[in-house]
C-alpha cells in the first residue's frame, strides 16, 4: 500500500508478513542487503521488535518521537529476518502521521515504513511523482495530496556505545550528540 507519512509517502507492508515484506524489496528493486524500517503506532509496540532498549533509546524517544528519528536496535528473533538484512538489528520509527499510525493500529503491530521510491531514487512527495511501475503494483493507494518533503529522520544505532548517527536528517546530530549525553 502507499500511504502518508510526515514528510513523503511511504510503501506499507504488515511487517509480521514476509511474503507482504519481500513484495516492498521487489516493487522498490531494493538488495536484500539493505534493511527496511518499521513504524509503529504507539510505543508499547516497540518491546514486539526491540530484544533490548538500552536508557540511552529511552532518553532519546522521549526527545524526539514521534518522528524525526529512526532508533536501530537488536531485533528479536520473533523478527522477520529480511527486514533486518540478515544483521540482526531493525530500525523503528515512532509515527508521526496520523494516517501511518492508523495503518498499524489497523495491522495490530509494524508496518514497513520504507520511501515510496525506486531504490537509489528520490522519494516523492505527490501519488503523481511515483514510479508507475510500483503504482500498478500497489493493492491500496491513500492519497492525501501533496505532502511537504524535506529530511528524512535521522537513523541513530542504539546498539553500538557510543550510539552512533548513521544518518543525519531531521535532527540534527549535533542535537542528538547532546541528547544522549545529558
Amino acid at each position: 500500500m502507499l500511504f502518508p507519512t510526515r514528510l513523503m509517502y511511504g510503501l506499507g507492508a504488515n511487517a509480521a508478513d514476509p511474503a507482504a515484506v519481500e513484495r516492498i524489496f521487489d516493487m522498490k528493486g531494493r538488495s536484500r542487503r539493505k534493511p527496511i524500517l518499521l513504524l509503529i503506532a504507539r510505543q508499547d509496540q516497540l518491546w514486539e521488535l526491540a530484544a533490548d532498549v538500552p536508557p540511552v533509546a529511552n532518553r532519546l524517544m522521549a526527545q524526539f518521537w514521534p518522528g524525526k528519528l529512526t532508533l536501530v536496535f537488536r531485533a528479536k528473533s520473533t523478527v522477520y529476518r529480511g527486514l533486518s538484512a540478515g544483521t540482526g538489528k531493525i530500525g523503528v520509527r515512532l509515527c508521526a502521521h496520523p494516517v501511518s499510525a492508523a495503518l498499524a493500529d489497523a495491522v495490530g503491530g509494524p508496518i514497513t515504513g520504507t520511501s515510496a521510491n525506486r531504490s537509489g531514487e528520490p522519494g516523492c512527495a505527490t501519488v503523481n511523482d511515483l514510479d508507475p511501475g510500483i503504482l500498478e503494483r500497489l493493492d491500496l493507494v491513500l492519497d492525501a495530496g501533496p505532502l511537504p518533503g524535506g529530511a528524512g529522520s535521522t537513523v541513530v544505532d542504539v546498539t553500538a556505545q557510543p550510539p552512533k548517527v548513521l544518518r543525519e536528517g531531521a535532527v540534527p546530530e549535533s542535537i542528538i550528540l547532546a541528547a544522549w549525553t545529558e
